[in-house]
């Protein structure tokens, strides 16, 4: 059982705004806090601002329901054909809407099955975090599933200008769509950590962190296994090419052998500062509010990129093997032009992984060799 001072504690930090902590305080009914009180503290995490410039733990749990409201809806639209239920994405904030999604035509059951386990947990962590956060929770905001991807793919080289890349086309086109922002999620939860400061918020968002890693994990393993390194290997690079000028990202193969778990030369993963996760998910080095899969931006106190300025300061880790193709990170200064194409194109045309489609068709794919 929580006692009054503990409870009015972590609302104090976990609130938002003045208002937020109001609405928590109610909620609680304190004075004479309940078990109710203790289940609505039972909460995880990511990152933003508030108050007094200090950052909240309340703020961190809205960023971290943006992200996960992405990958709900991509996950759910790629297994069932359908999102979230209207029930599931109300709050404070503009509410938005999802461009773009459909069932993916598995034809591998092991990887269908795979797709449908993340599927679950992704819309079981929106269902968390907006229980946690109560009236303070915010709505889902706009999300593109179609142009985002086809802009980043772009990017990445994986195709030509004027083309399109569909995640949905075919389970190895939705593998490479999730691989895109995958790895961003377990760098958004190690790099939100040390803003939490609520024992009881820190230890759910361990447990959320350790779920995207095993997410991230399996993604990274069945593209390994299809070989398909090119590709992965562009689309880290061109990650890397919009987090700031250090060398974070990695691919899945490295030195000739796989890069299944992307970690430091302590062996420890690296992670992401809110504003470097908003980089890569806005598709832009630069300082903004909206773009990419959030067209509009997302809810809540923290909604703006970092740019390639100020990303990387707190969350670059040191050594280990950090390019999309697996060799040593060096650290890179260009910009992504979002809808440019990178010299990773000729690397993924010279690994068979694509076959690209005329001007303005879908992108195919075409089983590489193991």
């Amino acid at each position: 059982m929580f006692d009054s001072t503990f409870i009015r504690n972590a609302i104090n930090r976990s609130a938002e705004s003045p208002l937020d902590r109001r609405r928590f305080l109610a909620a609680a009914g304190v004075t004479g806090v309940g078990v109710g009180a203790a289940t609505l503290l039972t909460a995880p995490a990511a990152s933003a601002a508030a108050d007094s410039g200090a950052v909240t733990d309340g703020a961190v749990l809205n960023f971290a329901l943006n992200l996960e409201y992405l990958e709900a809806e991509f996950y759910l639209r790629a297994t069932t054909g359908s999102g979230l239920a209207a029930n599931q994405v109300d709050g404070s904030g503009k509410l938005g809407g999802v461009t773009g999604g459909r069932k993916v035509a598995f034809k591998t059951k092991a990887i269908q099955q795979y797709a449908e386990e993340i599927a679950k947990d992704e819309k079981e962590h929106v269902l968390f975090l907006r229980a946690a956060l109560g009236g303070a929770k915010v709505s889902r905001p706009a999300i593109n599933l179609d142009a985002s991807f086809t802009a980043a793919a772009t990017a990445a080289g994986l195709i030509k200008a004027g083309q399109k890349f569909d995640p949905f086309a075919d389970e190895q086109s939705f593998l490479l769509g999730a691989f895109i922002f995958e790895d961003v999620g377990v760098t958004a939860y190690k790099g939100a950590a040390p803003l939490i400061t609520n024992k009881t918020f820190l230890s759910a968002a361990a447990g959320i962190l350790a779920a995207e890693a095993y997410h991230a994990g399996l993604i990274r393993t069945v593209l390994y296994g299809l070989g398909l390194q090119a590709p992965a290997g562009a689309i880290s690079d061109a990650r890397d090419s919009l987090d700031g000028p250090t060398d974070l990202d990695q691919g899945i193969s490295a030195g000739g052998g796989s890069n299944i778990v992307p970690l430091d030369s302590n062996g420890i993963a690296f992670g992401r500062t809110p504003g470097q996760v908003l980089n890569i998910v806005y598709l832009t080095p630069k300082v903004a509010t909206s773009g990419g899969f959030f067209p509009a931006g997302i809810n809540g106190a923290l909604n703006k990129s970092g740019g390639t300025a100020t990303a990387g300061s707190s969350a670059t880790p040191t050594g280990g093997a950090a390019t999309g193709a697996g060799g040593t990170g060096t650290g890179r200064s260009t910009e992504l032009l979002v809808g440019g194409a990178v010299a990773a194109a000729g690397a993924v045309a010279a690994a068979g992984a694509f076959q690209h489609a005329k001007k303005n068709e879908t992108v195919t794919e075409a089983a590489p060799a193991v």
